[in-house]
């Protein structure tokens, strides 16, 4: 049997950093060179070696086939995203016939049949697309996703046995949609995010500018190519700045995250490697006292550890490097960033070497509110510095009115740049809602300080645990589907727990005074929004009429927080 030899980090075809008129442009000129994606399994040995040059005369059947099934420019193509060569070459097949690829989930270990088909159905509803392309191993949900909605359904290996007749490709120009995003957690009430090829390319070559990405290069990674750090910052990223990268499947990394950094020590080069504070933290407690890093390990070569999709939790990152210091690990290969779909990916990136930087900040000042009792004891908390922004990019900071606040003052964060998307697919409302005259509101919390940003939490209502976002208002209505709950009964928001991680809580008004019938309500809560999210919550029952509401009488979940954390919303006790 052949050995494999992964694809080359170096390459004698000249770089080009994502400077294209389009993302099918992009992956013409990489197919020019020797570069390309690996393939791993979850013990890390190299399963299928997939240059960009294969990936290209691959998408570019994929486009005729999908042309010759009816596809039109302008439809939307849904892919269940797994880390194959199956799906990038399908995302890119949509790109040259003109279509919009639309990555969407794979099923995951709770909620069973049910809750995916309704979770993935609600997204079809959104985006409403031509067709749906899956893994043929997960046929049976996938599939009957599709026929919920009446949706042509089919596995990979299935459609690939259509037939793929020459014809012509479409010509994109950088003002077409060039995908559609799905926020990771979005059931409910989705938001697809629409990114033109010209918003895309420009944040694309951002990366490479903003990393100082060199010959000796190479990407690692385990993301999912459904969150948009997976999907821009470790795929489409790659394609565009030629960037040979080394693949894990997300479960795989969840059953052997270890074998991350076995990739990153094996293969020759510089490694750049993004991962959620979770993705550091779960290897710096799998490695628990082990004697043999040193031996197993070499990270000398780790130029850099990005680290984004959530809050940055600097302890974490402190026990990863000391950790995995003995072998060869540098902390000042950390380089936190900042981004969010909206605004393609990358919204700051801290300058590469100069590691992460801290800053206390007293905690009543996080939501931009004033200390409110003197008398009590002031708390801080440590908040990471996310760099600067990336080029052709201006952040501000703006009260709620939004009028501009000065250095160190948290308030809104607002960006405005080429890179912002389009708008939310088929849903002006959300767009007009933090679209406003060219400027994002990111959503955000944050200050700015001799020109970097310190995101210090969330202003939005969106909920990230473990890097994945979770409407709360998925959780609520989760709730909702209990008899005795309605609309208005129930508020979820994420709080901060004793050790530092991050957890959703959930109020609901409970109306009984049985204290045996409110502990099996709180249990049947507990499970029924496990079932739909896969998190575990804090509920808390807490008298009518507890919740806060808006002047517009509309649920206020950023006072119920506040009002929880203070104290002022006591809710019952119930013994366990």
């Amino acid at each position: 049997m052949t050995e494999l030899i992964p694809t080359p980090t170096a390459d004698t075809h000249p770089r080009i950093f994502a400077d294209f008129e389009t993302l099918g442009e992009a992956l013409d000129y990489a197919a020019a060179g020797d570069r390309g994606f690996n393939f791993y399994d979850a013990r890390a040995t190299l399963s299928r070696v997939y240059p960009f040059s294969e990936l290209c005369a691959d998408a570019k059947e994929a486009a005729r086939r999908l042309i010759a099934t009816g596809i039109k420019p302008g439809q939307r193509v849904a892919l269940i995203a797994d880390t194959e060569p199956q799906f990038c070459a399908l995302f890119f097949g949509a790109v040259y016939a003109g279509a919009l690829p639309v990555p969407l989930p794979l099923p995951t270990s709770f909620g069973g049949k049910e809750s995916y088909i309704e979770q993935i159905g609600v997204q079809l509803d959104s985006c409403d697309p031509a067709i749906l392309l899956y893994p043929d191993e997960i046929e049976e949900m996938a599939a009957a996703a599709g026929q919920s909605r009446n949706i042509p359904s089919f596995g990979w290996d299935k459609y690939a046995e259509n037939a793929a007749p020459p014809c012509e490709f479409p010509q994109a120009t950088g003002g077409d949609l060039a995908y559609l995003q799905y926020s990771s957690g979005s059931t409910r009430f989705p938001h697809g995010v629409a990114v033109t090829h010209k918003a895309l390319l420009h944040n694309l070559g951002s990366h490479s500018h903003g990393m100082l990405v060199g010959e000796s290069d190479r990407c690692i990674s385990w993301l999912p190519f459904y969150h948009d750090m997976g999907l821009v910052g470790c795929f489409l990223s790659m394609v565009a700045n030629q960037v040979s990268t080394d693949y894990l499947k997300t479960a795989d990394f969840a059953r052997r995250p270890l074998s991350w950094l076995d990739l990153i020590s094996r293969n020759p080069g510089t490694s750049c490697s993004f991962s959620p504070t979770f993705g550091y933290e779960i290897c710096a407690r799998r490695i628990g006292s082990q004697s043999n890093v040193k031996e197993r390990f070499d990270l000398s070569r780790w130029r850099i550890a990005g680290n984004g999709a959530d809050m940055i939790r600097p302890d974490v990152m402190q026990r990863f490097t000391d950790a995995f210091a003995p072998a060869g690990f540098d902390a000042k290969a950390f380089l936190p960033s900042y981004g969010l779909a909206e605004a393609t990916l990358a919204v700051t990136i801290m300058p590469p070497g100069e590691g992460m930087e801290v800053e206390l900040v007293e905690e009543t000042e996080l939501s931009g509110e004033k200390l409110a009792d003197g008398n009590r004891p002031k708390r801080f908390r440590a908040i990471v510095n996310c760099g600067k922004p990336v080029r052709d990019t201006v952040i501000q900071i703006r009260e709620e009115d939004g009028s501009l606040l000065g250095e160190k003052t948290v308030g809104k964060v607002w960006m405005n740049g080429p890179a912002v998307m389009e708008g939310y697919y088929g849903n002006k409302e959300a767009t007009d809602a933090c679209l406003v005259d060219g400027w994002l509101d990111t959503g955000d919390m944050g200050y700015l300080s001799e020109g970097y940003i310190y995101i210090v939490g969330r202003a939005k209502d969106m909920i990230i645990i473990n890097g994945k976002n979770h409407w709360p208002q998925d959780i609520e209505w989760a709730v909702e589907q209990i008899p005795g709950f309605k609309a208005g009964d129930i508020a979820a928001f994420s709080i901060t727990t004793p050790g530092g991680d991050e957890t959703p809580a959930v109020l609901v008004q409970c109306r009984t005074s049985d204290e045996i019938e409110r502990l099996r309500l709180r249990n049947e809560i507990r499970e029924k929004v496990r079932s739909i999210t896969g998190m575990n919550c804090v509920i808390e029952l807490v008298p009518p009429r507890t919740l806060p509401r808006t002047s517009s009488g509309k649920l206020s979940r950023a006072k119920a927080r506040n009002l929880y954390l203070s104290g002022d919303i006591q809710p019952y006790a119930i013994a366990a």
